[in-house]
């Protein structure tokens, strides 16, 4: 090959925002696949799998569309709830309880994590609430309120910090306060400082107890930090494509050294920022993420799954990454059989080869046993 030639393949190659390491074909990883974890009742089904996690005793969590949505209304709200459910299984798959009941902010499931200390964590991006249970099942914290069925406050300006505003409601409203203004006179995007989230996808936490929330899918893009005990730190991030912007926040991770990685899913990267969400450095070449699960040994590693379809039905692959954003592996497809993945949503990696899936599209957690050489 001549050198002008390479020179002409090297500038088509920049032209379309890639780089030639970026071309190099990625290993796979062998793997097995279990997809007949979980055994339910009989009255008892897994829907669509917002969420799955596993606790230092192997009890395995899922946060599921399943169940039967209905309102109350009270004197100015529409109260609904019922949308989703929360199930506790043992380390091999057979049900052992229902956690969460009824609880107000239980809509429309998009994530569950399980923190150090054994406390599960749903998020809802219908309810726009972060809810904290115990290592008991109790409620132990709650970020966040569901917006307003109608304007209780009329007086507030449109777009503004008062709730039930214009944007309040279902679907991509849902949240309020947010607004496509930018919440108080910021950058569209940028939200309302606090836990007034519009539908918030993920939630992760650095070694002090800090709590970091992607909101997320609806009106705002930015992370919000929290302390322990739920108090407002601080934000970053706005709508957009530029360091520090996001198009679609939709997952989080934090590593040993505190650093905040932000799948930042319509600009097709992970970005990274220190605990203050100064932007550090951002990569590529792991398609559209969403989700990641960092993991917890002495090198840690991200699993990012991608999906390039709306349905992950043509193109899905789960990536293994290094933190420097070096692909070192990846492994299944997009499909309905096992071993195939359809919209996997949630990764729990507590141990580097043996992960839990949750998939929207096929209703189900594929346990994955990764083989040894990568």
């Amino acid at each position: 090959m001549t050198r002008t030639l390479k020179a002409l393949l090297a500038a088509v190659v920049l032209a379309f925002g890639a780089s030639p390491a970026a071309q190099t074909s990625v290993p796979e990883i062998p793997f097995d696949a279990n997809a007949d974890l979980l055994k339910t009742p009989l009255d008892l089904f897994v829907g669509e799998v917002g969420g799955v996690g596993q606790n230092s005793k192997g009890q395995i969590f899922v946060y599921t569309r399943t169940g039967h949505p209905y309102a109350t209304v009270g004197d100015n709200r529409t109260f609904a709830r019922g949308g989703s459910r929360l199930l506790q299984f043992d380390r091999t798959g057979k049900f052992e309880r229902e956690l969460g009941q009824d609880v107000y902010g239980f809509n429309d499931a998009i994530g569950l994590r399980v923190d150090p200390q054994d406390n599960v964590w749903t998020i809802d991006e219908a309810a726009s609430q972060v809810v904290k249970f115990d290592a008991e099942g109790r409620v132990a914290l709650v970020l966040g309120r569901k917006p307003e069925a109608i304007n209780v406050r009329p007086g507030a300006p449109p777009g503004g910090e008062g709730r039930g505003g214009p944007e309040a409601g279902r679907g991509g409203a849902a949240g309020g306060g947010g607004g496509r203004g930018g919440g108080r006179g910021g950058p569209p995007g940028s939200g309302t400082p606090g836990s007034t989230f519009n539908r918030p996808t993920d939630v992760a936490w650095d070694r002090a107890g800090n709590i970091y929330v992607a909101d997320g899918i609806g009106n705002t893009n930015r992370v919000a930090k929290f302390d322990k005990e739920g108090r407002f730190i601080r934000q970053w991030g706005s709508t957009g494509s530029e360091n520090g912007q996001f198009t679609g926040v939709k997952s989080l991770a934090v590593d040993a050294q505190g650093n905040v990685y932000v799948a930042d899913a319509g600009n097709k990267r992970i970005q990274v920022f220190d605990a203050d969400g100064n932007f550090k450095a951002q990569f590529g070449n792991i398609g559209t993420p969403l989700t990641m699960c960092m993991t917890t040994g002495p090198t840690q590693y991200l699993y990012i799954s991608h999906s390039g379809d709306p349905d992950g039905m043509v193109d899905a692959t789960i990536y293994k990454v290094q933190l420097d954003g070096h692909v070192v592996g990846k492994f299944g497809s997009a499909g309905k059989l096992q071993k195939q993945f359809g919209l996997a949503n949630s990764i729990d990696c507590r141990n580097e080869n043996d992960l839990l899936v949750g998939e929207m599209t096929n209703w189900r957690v594929q346990k994955v046993t990764l083989r040894a050489g990568r």
